[in-house]
């Protein structure tokens, strides 16, 4: 009996039970996750980087360890939150086809040398496959158009060997009155029926407007910032940057101290700038490592992508914004270029136009 009394609970002091209950709160948002949280749950896929031509003139490298003579080694990717990376091709003036190709067998024999880091990756899928499993998804290009030396089968080929973007500035074909010959708008129609990415980078105003509209999948300004911000010659104006949100296109602004500036805040207001005029789905990053470019301060490697995103949370983007900046967009624009490819090939065969 004593030990039944011990465990009656003592009664509620007068006019206790009268309180109200704590008020439940109501749409009270969740706290922005930190960078580094972010980051792992919405990788960077940046958008171009010159590791392979950087590689070419090492004697020797090691990726894995740490490798001073590079700014994309793998520690420092995955400290920065890289998820995927389109590594850009070179091309020498005398033979641009053998320089890229030569550059995409380094690609394959590197993606083979570190399978625990990288993974090739040749679609939307293969992308996400990689980051599920821990890798960094490694996609081939944009390489300048000049390596298909004006022919439609070695552009077939190249996309058989992985490549998939295409940088149109200097090709004969996209530097005329109207901005694309016949052919250059043959090239656009092979282009979305392989699946591959037109990238305007460095484009005649004419040459990107009739390219976005022959183009039925989005295309891409691999490393290009606000021209109302920088006048660099790569950077585009803001007629050029709405139309591009209308198509859904995907403008990858760059960590470049010649186009965007010297501070990581002057890359932050190329991103403002172009969200607010091309919208959200629109924007990406384009870490422009390993190609002899001068960075801003704060983002002289991959590492320092944690600091831009906490730039950007301060300046109230929400994480939805965030996801897509990071991760999101460039796997909407590979996807969707997959599905117009499907589309196409069921109208069309491969193309045998001429210049």
């Amino acid at each position: 009996m004593a030990d039944l009394q011990g465990e009656v609970v003592a009664p509620a002091e007068a006019g206790e039970l009268d309180q109200p209950a704590p008020p439940v709160p109501v749409n009270v948002p969740a706290p922005a996750p930190d960078p580094h949280t972010l980051l792992s749950r919405h990788p960077v896929a940046d958008g171009y980087c010159g590791l392979p031509e950087t590689l070419r003139t090492l004697p020797w490298h090691d990726l894995e360890l740490g490798e001073t003579s590079v700014e994309s080694d793998l520690p420092r990717l995955r400290a920065g939150g890289t998820g995927a990376l389109l590594w850009a091709l070179d091309a020498t003036a005398d033979r641009p086809l053998t320089a890229v190709l030569e550059q995409i067998d380094l690609i394959n024999n590197v993606v083979a040398r570190y399978p625990e880091g990288l993974r090739l990756a040749r679609s939307a899928s293969e992308t996400a496959d990689a980051r599920a499993h821990g890798r960094i998804a490694v996609v081939i290009g944009p390489a300048p158009a000049a390596a298909t030396g004006e022919s439609l089968g070695t552009l077939r080929a190249l996309h058989a060997l992985g490549l998939r973007a295409l940088t149109f500035a200097g090709a004969s074909w996209a530097e005329c009155e109207q901005g694309l010959t016949r052919f250059g708008e043959e090239v656009v129609r092979e282009m979305n029926r392989l699946g591959m990415l037109v990238d305007l980078t460095g484009a005649a105003r004419a040459t990107a407007a009739r390219a976005l509209a022959v183009s039925k999948a989005p295309a891409l300004l691999t490393r290009s910032g606000a021209r109302a911000l920088n006048h660099h010659p790569d950077n585009v104006p803001d007629d050029l940057l709405a139309e591009l949100g209308e198509r859904k296109g995907l403008c990858l602004v760059p960590c470049s101290a010649a186009r965007t500036g010297p501070e990581l805040r002057d890359v932050a207001d190329h991103l403002d700038h172009v969200r607010e005029l091309a919208g959200p789905e629109s924007v990406g990053l384009s870490g422009m490592y390993d190609t002899g470019d001068a960075h801003p301060e704060g983002l002289g490697d991959a590492t320092g992508y944690p600091a831009l995103i906490a730039e950007l949370q301060g300046r109230g983007w929400p994480e939805e914004d965030l996801a897509l900046l990071t991760w999101g967009n460039v796997q909407r624009v590979l996807r969707v270029a997959e599905f117009t490819a499907r589309a196409a090939r069921q109208r069309r065969g491969p193309s045998t136009a001429r210049p």
